[in-house]
């Protein structure tokens, strides 16, 4: 994984101080968020993706940039390390704490009772689906009273 700070520059901009973005890139694939701190472009280094100066607000700015930067190459370990299949999207979501989508009890019954339906007559009775399918229309009568 590679990781990009940059400015990005809005199509108005005329002068002043500009966001900062992280851009991470996985695979050749790219994704990029706003790391909400910002800089005057006269004082940014590109090569370096920092800050240049001595002063104490530069000093502030880089360790930030530097903490965000062990953050999402700890991030893309622990996610390396796991089961987790790893894209640029993926280390970005967890990154800013993006949750995964989560199903309802409903949409796994429901997937649940279309595996069922498929195995009708191989593994499971017609009786056995009718039974998941009044199963889950009671449980939506009593989640809506």
């Amino acid at each position: 994984m590679n990781l990009l700070f940059y400015l990005k520059k809005r199509s108005t901009y005329k002068n002043g101080p500009v966001t900062i973005y992280l851009r991470f890139t996985v695979e050749c694939k790219r994704a990029e968020t706003s790391t909400s701190k910002s800089c005057d472009p006269n004082r940014w280094n590109a090569q370096a993706g920092r800050a240049s100066g001595t002063k104490e607000d530069t000093r502030l700015l880089n360790a930030y940039l530097d903490k965000l930067q062990s953050k999402a190459q700890e991030l893309h370990q622990v996610m390396s390390v796991g089961d987790e299949h790893v894209t640029a999207e993926t280390v970005k979501n967890r990154f800013i704490g993006k949750a995964l989508q989560s199903k309802t009890l409903v949409a796994v019954f429901e997937d649940h009772n279309s595996k069922i339906k498929s195995l009708i007559g191989r593994e499971y009775e017609r009786s056995t689906l009718q039974r998941y399918e009044t199963c889950l229309m009671w449980s939506v009568v009593e989640a809506i009273q």
